[in-house]
This record gives structure tokens, sequence and C-alpha cells, in this order.
């Protein structure tokens, strides 16, 4: 078998199987849940975004929670918006964050601090980022969702909100968990490369939370999400990501310089051979359909069906994107190649830290 053929072969597998995924894919639904939940939200300089999720926090249905809210060191108006939108509402606690210690990074430091702080009678802890708005039955559908499977940690993937050029790359997010990650496999399973969430929307068993130690287990972590269901994977514990289309949406970046900078900070953490697959599967078809191969025309269609089948499963346009599937993996390539010279060279930061 050729290259091209092997190429074209893996792409229309992968698509396949981004089928399959998108029929197991759990749903959470309208549901009443008796769990105590603790809502924490992290906050630094996000007086742009506050305002729709804090509302939507407040207007949850179905479930009896509080809401932590940490104010980490902001430099405009976010916690003045937090007290003037919570009122004298009790459900509503604003912290001011602590000083960053030495060998943690702002995000995990955020997210230990509100676990601390979140009422003794909680027994999940729901984590929210400030540029997500949930619908009225989210929290309570997670929840229930998350006492109906016994998993340990559930992440409901948000619609992505991509305006212009960022539905070249945002997409691909969940493209990638529907396209590579057998999801009911990885959700029992041990293995850290089996290992997915999103900490825009992640609910956590709070014992299981505690046992492994909180985020002080993944306190210099980038990508703390999935290092987190990582080091509840090694202390036996099960979890990962369900459809969230229904409950959040987020818009994480409003342009193409945003996102830029967005995944600069993170991007060095993905692996070579995974870039290198990427490549193989999804820019070699249409290359050599250029040249007129019908293989490659083939193994090209073939990526524009996986990524089809992903934006109509969760809630993103198929088309333009879908066509324009190989300069989304040039792009996620470029990207990386960029994050990782940052990386070389010192210069990491996100919301005026250094990594």
């Amino acid at each position: 078998m050729t290259p091209v053929a092997l190429a074209a072969t893996g792409a229309a597998l992968l698509a396949a199987h981004a089928v399959v995924n998108a029929r197991l894919l759990r749903q959470p639904t309208a549901s009443l849940t008796m769990t105590c939940v603790s809502v924490l939200l992290p906050l630094r300089n996000e007086a742009s975004r506050v305002t729709p999720c804090l509302r939507a926090l407040l207007g949850q249905q179905g479930v009896d929670l509080e809401i932590v809210v940490l104010d980490d060191a902001s430099t405009d108006s976010t916690a003045e918006l937090v007290q003037s939108l919570a009122g004298d509402d009790p459900r509503v606690r604003l912290l001011t964050g602590r000083t960053l210690p030495t060998g943690w990074l702002g995000k995990p430091h955020a997210c230990q601090q509100l676990a601390d702080a979140a009422a003794p009678t909680s027994d999940v802890l729901v984590f929210v980022d400030a540029d997500v708005v949930l619908a009225p039955h989210a929290v309570a559908a997670t929840v229930a969702l998350l006492e109906q499977t016994g998993l340990d940690l559930l992440s409901p993937y948000p619609r992505q909100e991509a305006p212009g050029w960022t539905a070249l790359v945002q997409p691909l997010l969940q493209w990638s968990w529907l396209t590579f990650l057998p999801l009911r496999i990885a959700e029992s399973s041990s293995r850290p490369s089996l290992s997915a969430a999103n900490g825009q929307l992640l609910a956590v068993r709070r014992t299981t939370y505690d046992r492994v130690g909180g985020h002080t287990a993944v306190r210099d972590a980038v990508v703390e999400d999935v290092e987190l269901l990582r080091a509840l994977k090694r202390v036996g514990g099960r979890g990962g990501i369900c459809d969230g289309t229904a409950l959040a949406t987020t818009r994480m970046y409003d342009g193409w310089n945003e996102l830029v900078a967005g995944y600069t900070k993170s991007l060095w953490t993905l692996p070579v051979p995974t870039l290198a697959v990427l490549a193989f599967f999804y820019l070699l078809p249409p290359l050599a359909a250029m040249r007129g191969s019908r293989v490659g025309s083939l193994g090209y269609a073939a990526g524009v069906a996986g990524r089809a089948v992903s934006a109509r499963r969760t809630g993103s346009p198929a088309l333009p994107a879908a066509l324009a599937h190989p300069l989304s993996v040039t792009a996620i390539c470029a990207l990386a190649g960029r994050s990782w010279l940052a990386r070389r060279r010192g210069t990491l930061t996100w919301k005026g830290r250094a990594l």
C-alpha cells in the first residue's frame, strides 16, 4: 500500500470512528438533583465577560448550590461587577485571591483556593470559566449524569462560538476527541493518553478530588483540566467528557489574534508524533489530490466527512470549515511550532503572568 493510500484509509477509518463516537456521546438532559453543589468561578480581569456568566449561574434551576467566586488580582472592575450582580444573594461569596506561590500557575492556584473555600456539605464541585454561559438546567443536568454514570469527573463540552477566522481552528477541539478518543473505553481506562476534559465546565466528586490532592496535584500544569483527570485516574477514579452543546456556550476568542495568543500558551504540550499523525492523514491525501490522485481525493473527502460529522454533532457550522480541513490542520501545526519556539525562548505568558 502506498503512503497516500495508507493515509486515505486512515482518514476514512477515523471518520467512521467519529460517527460511532457521535452516537455514543453521552447527553445530559434536564433533571433535578438533591446533591449539594459548589459552583466555583475563578476570575482574573474578566470585566468584559463575567456579567452573562454570573447571571446564568444565578439562574440555575433544579439544584441546591452555592456560588463561590474568586477575584485573582484583577486590575479591572471584575470584583465590583460581581458584587453588583450578586447583590445580597446569600448563595454568592466573593473571595480575594492570595499571592501566587512559587511553583504554581494562576489557574490551578485559583481553583484550589475555591475548592478549599467550598462548603463542607457540598458533595460535588463544579468549575466554570468566565467565558461560559450556562443554560438554566446545566448544573443540575451535569450533576445528575455524574451520579447516574458513577463517574468521578464529568466534563460537558460547551458549544464553541468561533467568529471569523477562528472557525478555522477552534472546532478542532471537539473534532479531535470525537475522531481519536474511544469515548466509552476512555471513561474507565487508567491510561493517561485516554484522557479528555475541559475546564470550562467540569464537575468532580469532592471525595475523589480531595483524595488526589485537588489542584495541588496539577499546580504547574498549563492544561490543568486534562492533567486533573489523569491524576484522578492514578488513584482509581474514572471520568470523561459528554455533550454540553445544549448546556453551555462559550466564545473563547473574539478574533484571530486572541486565538493565536491563547493557543501559543498551551500547544507546546502537544507531542510531535501527534502532529505528524495529523499531517500524514489530513495533509498528504489532499496534496496528492492536487496532483491528480483519485486515492488522495478520497482521503481528502474522508477528512471533510469526519470534520462535518463533528460539526453536526457539536453545534458548529459544517461548511465551509469542513472543506478547509487541511488548512485547519496546517494552522494547528504552525501554531504548535510558534508555541514550542516561545517556550524555548521563555516568552510564554497568559493574563500578564509568565508561564
